[in-house]
């Protein structure tokens, strides 16, 4: 689960980490209420806030530039956030449909400090899971205010990381390689143990996915500073968090993946014609590989679990006809826990309740297996078989192909 910088900031400075008063906005008649209430010294940042990356050098559909903006004075900053707020703002990680921003985040520009090369003071800083360690890393790089994967690609020798053994937590000295490797001395040295601590507390104690500032921004009065943050959470953790619950946006996400939650189904919708409905997230993946290596192109991944009953796979059906895109689909089942008739019996009712006139193809291997395959069989419905998943994929390939 992904929530908004603002939100984040919010949890953060509960931790004691530094971060510049903000305030968020999500109707244009409170612009001048927020505003008053930041000290302008140094001007104002005006921020869309949606759940993507990249919005300082995103696009409206409008053409008005970027989604991130300086302004010198009250009236730049509400002028700026009336062309920001219900605008579509289009980044490399929104794709071309963008997302709409409902939310402005007006917050005080920081007096940027300058390092000795002329650069701006600014750093890199993330805690996040490494999976080949099933350990937390923290990743940082004094190369703040760039996107990291280019940092990584060109100046790897730039990019410093500690593992973390999560059975003793965060230990003084990781915190201070930490600090030692971004070159702070002094009072910033300090600044940055304690930051990154904090950070680490946060990150362990709210169970998130990740923890990313971009940049850590060191002031020209010597303050360390969270100017921009990122949190992920992890959704089988949830649980544990209401408080982080009531965060979650869900204009932010896809109205097919939020029906697809309330039914326990995995659900992330891609940009195919043919839709997947499959048992256990293995199968699923390659089930995607093999229409890809047939020609096709999967519209979803769809995990109806290990143990899904007749009213799940009926709601799969609906969410994946949900998709305008969609112009086949491929059922791929195979029953060690799940039983086979079990699916067969809910795709039966799926397809006339929904009245599919959409091209279905079948594959059902494991657990009761012949049930399945007799009640699809005995349905009367036109249902194609697969006997087997490559030959499931090349049907449902042909099939689509020749609509």
């Amino acid at each position: 689960m992904n929530i908004h910088e603002y939100q984040a900031k919010e949890l953060f400075a509960k931790y004691g980490v530094a971060v510049p008063k903000g305030v968020a906005v999500q109707n244009a008649n409170d612009f001048a209420t927020a505003i008053d209430q930041i000290d302008g010294t140094n001007g104002y940042m005006v921020k869309s806030q949606i759940h993507a990356g990249g919005r300082g050098k995103g696009t409206f559909t409008d053409g008005f530039q970027g989604g991130v903006k300086f302004a010198p004075t009250k009236e730049k900053a509400k002028e700026l956030a009336t062309k920001m707020l219900g605008n579509t703002l289009v980044t490399k990680q929104t794709g071309p449909e963008g997302r709409k921003v409902q939310t402005i985040y007006f917050t005080e520009a920081a007096n940027l400090g300058k390092r000795p090369d002329g650069r701006d003071d600014e750093y890199y800083l993330a805690i996040l899971l490494d999976r080949a360690t099933s350990r937390p890393v923290i990743v940082a790089s004094t190369e703040g205010g760039m996107e990291i994967e280019e940092v990584a690609h060109n100046t790897p020798e730039k990019i410093f990381k500690v593992q973390i053994d999560p059975a003793v937590g965060i230990q003084g000295y990781q915190a201070r390689q930490i600090a030692f490797a971004l070159g702070f001395s002094g009072d910033l040295f300090k600044q940055c143990v304690t930051l990154v601590t904090k950070l680490y507390q946060f990150f362990w104690e709210k169970d998130c996915a990740m923890v990313e500032v971009n940049p850590l921004l060191v002031t020209k009065e010597g303050k360390l500073v969270a100017l921009d943050a990122k949190v992920s959470f992890d959704d089988n953790a949830l649980f544990r968090h209401s408080d982080i619950v009531a965060l979650r946006d869900l204009n932010e996400e896809d109205a097919k993946e939020i029906e697809a939650s309330k039914f326990g189904l995995s659900y992330i919708a891609l940009d195919g014609n043919i839709a997947c409905l499959v048992n256990g997230a293995g199968l699923a993946m390659s089930t995607m590989d093999i229409i890809q290596h047939f020609g096709g192109k999967p519209a979803n991944f769809l995990d109806v679990g290990g143990g899904a009953t007749k009213d799940q796979v009926t709601a799969a059906f609906k969410i994946i006809l949900g998709d305008a895109n969609v112009k086949g689909i491929f059922v791929n089942i195979f029953g060690g826990i799940m039983d086979c008739n079990v699916i067969a019996t809910g795709i039966v009712a799926a397809v006339k309740e929904t009245g599919l006139k959409l091209p279905l193809v079948v594959r059902l291997e494991g657990n009761n297996v012949e049930a399945g395959k007799k009640t699809l069989a005995d349905s009367g419905l036109t249902i194609v078989s697969g006997d087997t998943m490559a030959d499931g994929a090349q049907k449902i390939v042909k099939l689509v192909s020749a609509k």
